[in-house]
């Protein structure tokens, strides 16, 4: 079973990780972990500064995890693509990897306020999922795969 993680070293991804070296470890999957850096808008020494660190530690990050399926005993292979996330994930899954499943976490936003921050945040959520769309929800509608949606804890 090839299973394709989008896998970006958050916390997340990290339980999102380890959920599915144990759920489909009896079915000895090979893992693809796939980050994306996303590239600077404007060419700029600072942008580019910033960019090199994102690229760095996703290599870390990548690197990392890489190494918990090999103590795990899970074949893993790796990809760093750069550019937008959800493009890059749909064609890193539909035109390099070729997966039986995709597996993303969801990114928890959760505010630590009360009834005013939780109510901006959910306008912002709404409006950006009505401009951009979230990275799951961009997959769910394009992916031809079966795509696992691990919840933020």
């Amino acid at each position: 079973m090839k299973i394709m993680i989008a896998y970006d070293g958050s916390r997340n991804a990290r339980l999102a990780l380890a959920q599915t070296i144990t759920m489909f470890r009896d079915l000895k999957p090979v893992i693809t972990l796939v980050a994306v850096a996303e590239n600077p808008r404007d060419i700029t020494s600072g942008n580019e500064d910033m960019f090199q660190e994102e690229l760095n530690d996703l290599k870390k990050h990548i690197a990392e995890a890489m190494e918990v399926c090999e103590q795990e005993q899970i074949s893993v292979e790796n990809m760093l693509l750069e550019g937008d996330a959800r493009k890059m994930l749909l064609f890193a899954a539909e035109k390099k990897v070729h997966p039986d499943m995709l597996v993303i976490a969801r990114h928890s936003h959760e505010p630590d306020g009360g009834f005013i921050a939780r109510s901006l945040t959910y306008f912002v959520d709404e409006l950006d999922y009505m401009t951009f769309g979230s990275v799951s929800s961009f997959l769910a509608r394009r992916i031809q795969c079966p795509l696992l949606i691990l919840p933020s804890r």
